[in-house]
């Protein structure tokens, strides 16, 4: 049996994120952005999971996960 490749992603809690925008200040590769002034969106095809994001948050709501590539 093969060896399933994973990457790393960044994943928020968006019911618990606080919009403050820390996350999309750090994010080297602009894929985090404010929806609606409510909530941080994650574009996954953007994420590289640096974890900056998850270190960042003061809401301590970004989780960096193992995704398969």
């Amino acid at each position: 049996m093969a060896d399933k490749k994973l990457r790393k992603k960044a994943f928020i809690v968006q019911n618990e994120c606080v919009a403050c925008g820390c996350c999309v200040k750090v994010c080297p590769k602009d894929a985090i952005h404010i929806e609606r002034g409510i909530f941080a969106d994650i574009d996954l095809e953007k994420c590289v999971g640096c974890s900056k994001c998850a270190r960042e948050c003061p809401a301590c709501v970004i989780e960096i996960r193992e995704v398969p590539a």
